[in-house]
Parts: structure tokens; C-alpha cells; sequence
């Protein structure tokens, strides 16, 4: 049998090191948000316990967690399905060049560098100066379309780079139409990157804070709301709220990654069906 070198356990040990430092602290709140109702947000733990999260579902004495949930969600959601969209028209826009189109480009992915806060504040003074309301659903909408939009469309270039045309003009000699050949040969080919990018677009939209920091307006996002409770909460519900928050992030990532996995196998069944039909 083969000796492993000691580089592979020094390797294996600082890669130990990092999963705990990047989960240690999700795992550490989990652990937390199941205190005795007599805990408190340090360890020694007092007691085991469920209080912490029914408590959540009575009447809070500050704050708007559902309704900030609420907001959170449907925001995620219109962030996403523009975020999709719009990657996709860019990418097929950008299979051939056009004047300005590096320029475009180049302006397009510039707010990945650009301090966060900076983009709150910008779009608040634009919303402000033009005498139009700040509110999540409109000025919150757009600051997060700026964090959202680059990586949906950095995504939808690398996917267009690789695609084969060949495809595409296969429909064609069949007398589709340019529409007909998108909706049933481009987008069904693309669709696992589609899911990606709506993944991309509904989870950087529903953990943002800097960007809909001064662009909410009056009502709070969950993570607007979370901070807030921070400064005036000194019970483990804060804890229970992270809990439940996280597993719905997951939840969202499982039924991505599921929607890929079937979409995946029933692609593969189709292939071999045809095959055997051949």
C-alpha cells in the first residue's frame, strides 16, 4: 500500500482548518438557538430546548421579521427573473461585436469594484434628487440589480463562447424561425446555466445588506432587520431567526441543484431514447 506523503496531511489539516473557520460560527449560532427558555447568547448552555423558535412565531416586541422575510423573498424574486432575462438577451447580444460593445461591457461589470455602501448611497441621491420614493421594491430593486446583473452575465458570456452554432443552424435547414430555434433548441440547451444564474441572481439579492442599506426606505429587508435587532435583542431568538434563515438558503440551493439533477437525467433518458429510436 501506498505511503501518503506528509504534504497530503498538512493539506488535509489546513483544509480542516478553513471548513471550520468558514462553518464554525454558522454551527455555533445553531447550537446557541436551541438554549433553555432560561438562556442566554453565551455558551454554557442552559438547558435544551425548542423556546427560542416558537418564540419567534408570537408577537415580537420590536421589529417586522416576517414581514421583512416577506419583502426579502419577493425581492430575491423580481431580482432574479431580471437578472435572468437580462443575462440572456446580453449574451446573445454579445455573440457579435458591435460598436461599444467593450465599452458596454467594461460598464457593466464595473460596480463589482466599487465599495457597496458607495452604491447605496449613489442611488438614494439619484432617487432623491429626481423627487422619486426610496423604497425596497424600486430604488432597493436597482442598487441590487448592480450586484446581481455582472455575474449573471459574465456566466451567460463564458456559456455563449462555448456554445455550438452548429445547433442552431440545424433548425434553421429545418425552416425554424430565429424564435423557434430559441425557445427550443438555445434556452433548453442552456437551461442548467439558466438555473445557475437565477441561483446567483435570488441568493446575492436575499443576503444583501450594503446595497439596500440607504435604498430600502421605511421597511427593512430580513438583513436590514436582522442588523437592527442586533442592537436592541439579548435573547437566543436572534440565534433561532439565523437558524431558520440559513436552512431556507440551503433549501433554495437543494431545489436548484435538484431542478438541475432532473432536468440532467430526464435530458439523458431523452438521448437514449432517441438513440434506441435511431
Amino acid at each position: 500500500m501506498e505511503r501518503r506523503p506528509r504534504s497530503f496531511y498538512a493539506l488535509a489539516a489546513f483544509f480542516g482548518l478553513f471548513v471550520l473557520f468558514l462553518y464554525g460560527p454558522i454551527l455555533t449560532i445553531g447550537i446557541l438557538s436551541f438554549q433553555g427558555p432560561g438562556g442566554g447568547l453565551t455558551f454554557p448552555m442552559r438547558g435544551v430546548s425548542l423556546h427560542w423558535f416558537a418564540d419567534l412565531f408570537q408577537e415580537q416586541a420590536v421589529g417586522d421579521i416576517w414581514g421583512a422575510f416577506r419583502r426579502s423573498f419577493g425581492l430575491g424574486f423580481m431580482v432574479m427573473v431580471t437578472t435572468v432575462v437580462v443575462s440572456v438577451m446580453a449574451g446573445l447580444a454579445f455573440r457579435k461585436r458591435f460598436y461599444g460593445s467593450g465599452l458596454l461591457f467594461y460598464a457593466a461589470i464595473t460596480s463589482l469594484v466599487i465599495p457597496s455602501i458607495l452604491i447605496s448611497l449613489g442611488v438614494g441621491l439619484i432617487f432623491s434628487q429626481l423627487g422619486l420614493k426610496i423604497h425596497w421594491a424600486t430604488s432597493g430593486f436597482g442598487s441590487q440589480l448592480t450586484w446581481t446583473l455582472p455575474f449573471g452575465l459574465l456566466i451567460m458570456f463564458a456559456v455563449f463562447n462555448r456554445f455550438d452554432k452548429s445547433y442552431e443552424e440545424a433548425a434553421r435547414d429545418q425552416g425554424a424561425t430565429a424564435w423557434q430555434t430559441l425557445r427550443h433548441v438555445v434556452l433548453p440547451i442552456i437551461a442548467p446555466s439558466l438555473i445557475g444564474v437565477a441561483l446567483f441572481g435570488f441568493t446575492l439579492s436575499y443576503d444583501e445588506f450594503a446595497r439596500t442599506l440607504l435604498t430600502a426606505g421605511s421597511y427593512n429587508t430580513l438583513p436590514l432587520e436582522i442588523f437592527g435587532m442586533t442592537t436592541n435583542v439579548t435573547t437566543p431568538v436572534i440565534y433561532a431567526l439565523g437558524t431558520l434563515t440559513t436552512l431556507f438558503s440551503f433549501g433554495i440551493i437543494a431545489v436548484f441543484l435538484l431542478t438541475v439533477w432532473v432536468m440532467g437525467r430526464r435530458r439523458a433518458r431523452h438521448g437514449s431514447d432517441a438513440g434506441k429510436g435511431v
